[in-house]
């Protein structure tokens, strides 16, 4: 597809990148504080992607240097604006994640259980916005986005090893940082330490 792009059927470039839109907004806004900054960044990821895609020498996977540009935009955004500011969202079921009943009879939500999913979701937020940058960016990209360890060494332009110790310190911080936290919301209740 491509070579077909290079070629000069530029059309078939939306269908190239549609796949990915999802986790270059996610990556974005993961840096940015809000949609608006989020979008603009992710656009300008897109369009550096196409004018750039003769560079491409797929010796990466075509998502990873795509998420490479992505973090590399958030970051020069972020010097240019003189702020670090980061917010880390996760697509939450109300924004259209996927929520599956556990048994066909329970149909409706527990109003107490969805407040705490909720209270575990922002306190989650929170936890993750509070990592180094280094930490954050293996947490979400390993975690969050599930790209493999390779996948994620690439797009950080890292070691292998390197991302499996700060993924590693990242757990180790969330669990040290969430676990009380969880633990006041619902202290019956046994928590994965840093999910």
């Amino acid at each position: 597809m491509i070579a077909s792009i290079l070629d000069g059927s530029t059309e078939l470039y939306h269908e190239l990148i549609r796949p990915y839109e999802r986790s270059v907004y996610m990556m974005a806004l993961s840096f940015m504080k809000n949609d608006a900054d989020a979008e603009d960044v992710a656009q300008e990821a897109f369009l550096k992607a196409y004018r750039n895609l003769a560079s491409f020498r797929a010796e990466a996977k075509f998502s990873t240097w795509l998420i490479s540009i992505t973090l590399n935009e958030a970051r020069s955004r972020l010097r240019r604006q003189g702020s670090i500011r980061v917010e880390s969202l996760d697509e939450t079921p109300e924004n259209g994640g996927h929520v599956s009943p556990a048994l066909l009879r329970d149909w409706h939500e527990v109003p107490s259980e969805a407040l705490e999913r909720k209270e575990v979701r922002e306190i989650l937020k929170t936890a993750v916005t509070t990592l180094p940058e280094i930490y954050r960016q293996v947490f979400l990209l390993r975690d969050v986005e599930e790209l493999s360890v390779k996948e994620t060494a690439e797009a950080l332009t890292i070691s292998i090893g390197t991302v499996k110790v700060r993924l590693h310190r990242a757990r180790m911080m969330l669990q040290k940082q969430l676990t009380p936290q969880l633990k006041s919301i619902n202290p019956k209740r046994r928590w994965i330490p840093w999910l």
